[in-house]
């Protein structure tokens, strides 16, 4: 068991917020009971992850995306009323931390997928240093881009949108998670031979096309399953604590 001010403070610790400019608030979102003895964690605190994590019997949740965000309409209606009834009438508490929990060196949501696709960090880029470039763990590059996504979504069960050169070798490899896209650039002045993220935009088919570097899209939610259980099984661990990690299932 662990107090929640004492938990919300080993998060703050581990994650460090205060590093960050971020879209929104992070650490304790939504107050619950004082004890906490089993944790939830997850992508996103919508209502279908808050009822089951009532189910499981949990006293907290953490998540990446919480449930306040800078420019949203303040008022309690709607979904929101939904999310933060259902939260108070159970009285648990919602930790929410977005790019924090990005970045963290060994927990973090890009060094996580990092591990998971056989990926190992030699450098980052982007905005604040949240995405990785590196090199496959075995040694060898991937044949080409089909073969680096055949690779992903297999790792990850989820589809593989590609655009951009198809047979090349590929030796340094760029990724973030969610909805970096907007990264691609600076991945390409990195030096990547492709870049993998959850999301696509227009503009990234044509730089793809355009400057001989793969685009990945894998999927924002399936790219960002890593780093909330990861902190969370590493705290419970730490703490003495019950950790479930639920995947609430998102086709985006």
């Amino acid at each position: 068991m662990i107090e929640r001010d004492a938990l919300n403070r080993v998060l703050n610790e581990l994650l460090q917020p205060e590093r960050f400019k971020d879209y929104g608030p992070n650490g304790l979102q939504v107050e619950g009971k004082s004890e906490i003895r089993k944790i939830v964690s997850g992508v996103t605190a919508s209502l279908a992850l808050i009822e089951v994590a009532i189910a499981e019997g949990a006293d907290a949740i953490l998540v990446h995306h919480g449930l306040f965000w800078r420019g949203q309409d303040g008022r309690i209606t709607g979904w929101m009323r939904q999310r933060l009834a259902t939260l108070l009438a159970h009285d648990i508490n919602l930790f929410a931390y977005h790019l924090p929990l990005d970045a963290h060196p060994e927990l973090g949501n890009n060094v996580q997928l990092g591990h998971q696709l056989g990926l190992e960090v030699q450098g980052r880029f982007g905005e604040q240093q949240l995405a990785c470039w590196g090199v496959p763990k075995d040694g060898d590059g991937f044949t080409n881009a089909h073969t680096l996504a055949d690779h992903v979504q297999g790792v990850l069960n989820h589809p593989v949108v590609l655009v951009g050169p198809h047979t090349k070798p590929l030796r340094r490899i760029g990724w973030c998670t969610g909805g970096a896209q907007s990264y691609f650039e600076e991945a390409i002045a990195a030096g990547v031979d492709a870049f993998i993220t959850g999301e696509i935009s227009e503009p990234q088919a044509h730089y793809a096309r355009e400057c001989g570097v793969a685009f990945l899209a894998c999927g924002h939610h399936a790219t960002e399953r890593y780093g909330a259980q990861a902190v969370a099984a590493h705290v419970a661990v730490q703490q003495g604590l019950e950790h479930v990690f639920i995947d609430i299932d998102n086709p985006a």
